[in-house]
């Protein structure tokens, strides 16, 4: 990931491979950023807003409690709004920071995908997750990778990884599984 010497993810949005990411994304393709991922995302302008050092300036290395607040992307098609996921957590630089304007946004165009139920970074209004305006581009600091398996301490990222294997049989990015039990 280049390091962190500059700025999380600020010399990684020079890579060759972005300008490529950038053409798929705006094409539709699918693209999910975790943690560093999401953190060159936004340097990228991919997605809006910043990752800053968290709150207390301390790096953090822990499960969280997630809420979904949207199933309108693939990384979320198969959960309930308002579910509750147990995801961990692995960063120095996850306070998700963006402008006022951009906030207004967020809101009111549903793209807050997920939020921290106790913020642990001091992100603006608790988001821990964002999509774009199209829904096809997906940032956000949790690992769901990291929890598959309840051996590992939760199976709860599993919902998330059932959801980019739906968007992928069904070639949507964003096909919600209202009813879901």
């Amino acid at each position: 990931a280049h390091g962190d010497y500059l700025r999380t993810g600020a010399i990684a949005q020079f890579s060759p491979v972005m300008e490529s990411l950038g053409r798929f994304a705006q094409d539709g393709g699918p693209v999910v950023g975790i943690c560093n991922g999401f953190q060159i995302l936004c340097e990228s302008g991919l997605l809006p807003g910043a990752l800053q050092k968290n709150a207390g300036l301390k790096f953090l290395c822990k499960s969280v409690t997630l809420r979904v607040e949207t199933t309108a992307t693939p990384l979320t098609n198969q959960a309930r709004v308002g579910e509750l996921l147990e995801i961990p957590i692995n960063h120095f630089e996850g306070n998700y920071t963006c402008s006022a304007e951009t906030l207004a946004a967020l809101r009111d165009e549903d793209r807050v995908v997920v939020r921290y139920l106790e913020n642990p970074n001091g992100s603006i209004d608790s988001i821990a997750g964002i999509c774009n305006e199209a829904r096809n581009v997906v940032g956000l600091m949790p690992h769901p990778e990291r929890a598959i398996e309840s051996v590992l301490g939760s199976s709860d990222g599993a919902v998330m990884l059932q959801s980019i294997v739906a968007s992928a049989v069904s070639g949507s990015t964003a096909t919600s599984a209202a009813g879901r039990s």
